[in-house]
């Protein structure tokens, strides 16, 4: 199998996966969509980690805001239109994400992983202390967004496919954006950041205006993963921005590959589907209650041996990595 091949894969699953509907359950189709869902969050942190070279431990707050923001503009027992909510809670994110980064860019290694884990846990707590988005509770979205054109309905977000599909289409859009962005100079300024943020800086780089962008960017592209969690789930509570959330979306990355946009995918897949089976009582019995512990092993074998995750076993079916730097 050559280089050129492997590239068309992506795209060739992409295909198949928007056939599943077709086949499978409602079941299937669901745990498919949070796989889906899951994959963009995990490559906009894989924007961050693994062509940035900034390990943020507290991802959670994107994804958990854009999550609120919805909920919070959506009147109750009523539906939003997707047109204005989809967009005005990403803009939420990257502003939010744009602040952040303006304070956490000015440390370094384990301060910055330290201050992004404070911010995050800070809003986790304003909404967990507060009566904003029912505190502790959370809060219900009663109604999925509406997408309009006119009095005709182009989308119904009710019918599970079709929620299927806007996730799968949402997820493809954030692969191809993301393959583009890391392909142009400004991606290769990001990787050269990563590799060697002093030589950058003495070439005249302005390194903390592109570490600003792509953690702001980063942030955007987890308010859609966010977004889209809310609308699977019609419910959002302050776990969703805690640590364990960002915590879960590093071992997915971790687990797929940094630096591999479809290892972030894969990853995402690997790590819900593994939780799945390690959690399933009629398979593991008393066992499934410490999945964790399974899932823990698992992480660690393959940070051992297959140091750039499951990407990395593609590598051997090519003549060179196949990385998004790569292919270009």
């Amino acid at each position: 199998m050559n280089a050129r091949l492997i590239k068309f894969l992506p795209w060739l699953a992409v295909g198949l996966l928007g056939l599943f509907p077709l086949v499978e359950s409602t079941f299937y189709m669901q745990l498919l969509t949070k796989v889906l869902i899951m994959a963009i969050f995990a490559m906009s942190l894989d924007l961050l980690v693994g062509y940035t070279g900034l390990v943020s431990f507290g991802h959670a707050a994107y994804f958990g805001l854009a999550g609120y923001a919805l909920a919070l503009m959506a009147p109750q027992y009523e539906t939003v239109s997707l047109w204005w909510s989809f967009p005005a809670s990403i803009a939420v994110c990257a502003l939010f994400a744009l602040i952040i980064g303006m304070l956490v860019l000015r440390t370094r290694g384990i301060y910055f992983i330290m201050v992004t884990l404070a911010f995050a846990q800070m809003l986790f707590f304003i909404f967990h202390d507060t009566k904003i988005g029912g505190g502790s509770d959370g809060i219900y979205i009663y109604a999925k967004p509406t997408m309009k054109l006119g009095e005709m309905e182009l989308v119904n977000l009710e019918k599970l496919e079709q929620f299927y599909w806007l996730a799968l289409l949402s997820m493809a859009a954030t692969y191809l954006l993301l393959h583009r962005v890391l392909g142009s100079s400004f991606g290769r300024a990001l990787q050269g950041i990563k590799v060697n943020e002093h030589r950058m800086r003495a070439l005249g780089f302005p390194v903390f205006r592109y570490q600003l962008a792509s953690f702001t960017l980063s942030g955007a592209l987890a308010g859609i993963a966010g977004y889209l969690a809310a609308v699977q789930y019609g419910f959002v509570n302050p776990e969703i921005l805690s640590w364990h959330q960002s915590g879960a979306v590093l071992m997915m990355v971790i687990l797929g590959g940094m630096g591999s946009l479809y290892g972030a995918v894969i990853g995402s897949f690997a790590f819900i589907l593994l939780q799945e089976a390690l959690s399933n009582q009629a398979w593991f019995g008393a066992w499934a209650k410490h999945w964790q512990l399974g899932m823990g092993i698992l992480i660690m074998l393959v940070a051992l041996y297959l140091p750039q995750g499951l990407a990395g076993l593609m590598q051997k079916f090519g003549k060179k990595p196949v990385t998004e730097a790569a292919d270009e």
